[in-house]
């Protein structure tokens, strides 16, 4: 999946797996925080969510873990690597 199409035609949902602290502390706009160790818990919340997920943390390791758990239960979603790389596809098309 290319990020830079998916986010410049607004398709999916931004998934930040950072703490609620970190995301209190900058995030993309519109997207959703939902921890890491909170992924396998809220599976049913996340099937629901427009698709794909465009996962984002802060250096695009817990992404990359999110990304690994969450395809292998067939939801289709892509690492996105820091939610500052996301913000920056977002400034482009705003």
């Amino acid at each position: 999946m290319n990020l830079e199409k998916l986010i410049a035609e607004n398709n999916g949902t931004v998934v930040d797996v950072r703490t609620p602290a970190e995301f209190m502390g900058g995030h993309v706009a519109d997207s959703v925080n939902i921890p890491l160790n909170e992924i396998p818990y809220r599976v049913s919340e996340l099937s629901n969510l427009k698709m794909p997920l465009i996962l984002c943390c802060a250096s695009g390791n817990r992404s990359g873990q999110a990304e690994m758990y969450l395809s292998s239960l067939g939801i289709s979603c892509v690492n996105a690597g820091p939610w500052t790389n996301v913000n920056y596809y977002k400034s482009l098309v705003a």
